[in-house]
C-alpha cells in the first residue's frame, strides 16, 4: 500500500522540520499525498498554536510547495482545530478535529502534557474522580464535529497517553460508557476516525490510539478510518503505520489512504 500522511507538524508549530524537509522526506519513502496539520490558535496557550499572523505564513507556505512539488506528490493544506480554539477553517483542504485541553471551572486541563496534570486535576477540581474528568473528556470529544467541522477526529483516547508508564484511566464501565457514547455520536457525522501512531514513535505507548475496546466499537458502528503518524518530525513521518496496517488487514477492516476517499465522506455535509 503507498503511504500516506496526514497528521502531520512542522516548524509553524510544535514540529522539528520545515514543511519542505517533510515534504522531500515523503517523496523519499514514498508516499502518494502528505497533509499539514499544524495546531491552531489557542487565546489561553501560546506555546504550539499558530498566532494568526503565523497561519497566514503557514497557508502560504504550504500552496507555494503544493504548487512546487505537484508533479512528485499530492500536498493538502490542513489544521488540526483544537475544541478552545475559534478560528475560520475556510482556506483549508481538511480539518483534523482535537481535544487538548478540558475546560473545569475556568480551569484549561491539559491532557497530553503530563501524567501529574491529570492526577493534580483530578484530585483538585473531580474530588479524586478520575471517571468524571474522563466523562468531561468525552463529552467535549462528542462535540468536536459540532463545534469545528472536522474531517477528522484526532486521537480519540489521548487522555490515556501516560496510563503505560503512570496510570491514571482505568476501564471501569463508567470510562467505557463515556468512551463508547462519544464514539456513537460522532459515528453519526461525516467524520472519520484516525488510528493514530504518535505516541509510540514518542515513547508513551506501544499501542496506538484507540484503546481496543473503541476501536472493536468502531469497526461495529462501520465508522470511517484512516491511518496517520501524528509526526512531529521527518524521522518518523510513516512511523508504525504498516505495522497497523497489517493489524487491520487480519481482521478484514478497510480503511483510507487517500484525501480524496477522506472528503468524499466527510463533505457530505
Amino acid at each position: 500500500m503507498t503511504p500516506s500522511a496526514f497528521h502531520t507538524h512542522c516548524t509553524f508549530c510544535d514540529g522539528k522540520n520545515t514543511p519542505e524537509e517533510m515534504v522531500l522526506e515523503a517523496i523519499k519513502l514514498g508516499c502518494g499525498e502528505i497533509g499539514f496539520s499544524s495546531h491552531s490558535f489557542m487565546a489561553h496557550e501560546s506555546r504550539w498554536g499558530m498566532p494568526p499572523d503565523v497561519e497566514e505564513k503557514y497557508k502560504a507556505e504550504i500552496l507555494r510547495l503544493k504548487d512546487k512539488y505537484s508533479d512528485r506528490i499530492k500536498i493538502f493544506l490542513g489544521i488540526e482545530y483544537d475544541w478552545t480554539s475559534d478560528i475560520d477553517t475556510t482556506d483549508y483542504d481538511y480539518v483534523i478535529g482535537a481535544v487538548h485541553y478540558v475546560l473545569k471551572n475556568g480551569h484549561f486541563i491539559p491532557v497530553d502534557e503530563t501524567a501529574d496534570h491529570h492526577k493534580n486535576a483530578i484530585k483538585e477540581l473531580y474530588d479524586g474522580d478520575a471517571d468524571a474528568l474522563a466523562e468531561d473528556y468525552y463529552k467535549m470529544t462528542s462535540q468536536l464535529y459540532d463545534k469545528t467541522g472536522c474531517d477528522i477526529i484526532a486521537h480519540f483516547d489521548i487522555i490515556t497517553k501516560f496510563d503505560e508508564r503512570d496510570k491514571v484511566y482505568e476501564e471501569t464501565p463508567r470510562y467505557c460508557e463515556s468512551a463508547l457514547s462519544a464514539c456513537r455520536s460522532l459515528a453519526k457525522k461525516p467524520v472519520v476516525f484516525e488510528i493514530n501512531t504518535g505516541a509510540i514513535s514518542r515513547g508513551y505507548r506501544t499501542t496506538p490510539y484507540p484503546a481496543p475496546f473503541i476501536l472493536d466499537e468502531l469497526v461495529r458502528l462501520k465508522a470511517p478510518l484512516v491511518i496517520t503518524p501524528d509526526t512531529h518530525s521527518k524521522d518518523t513521518l510513516i512511523f508504525g503505520m504498516k505495522d497497523v496496517e497489517r493489524a487491520l488487514d487480519k481482521i478484514n477492516c478497510a480503511y483510507l489512504t487517500e484525501m480524496e476517499q477522506i472528503l468524499e465522506i466527510t463533505r457530505k455535509k
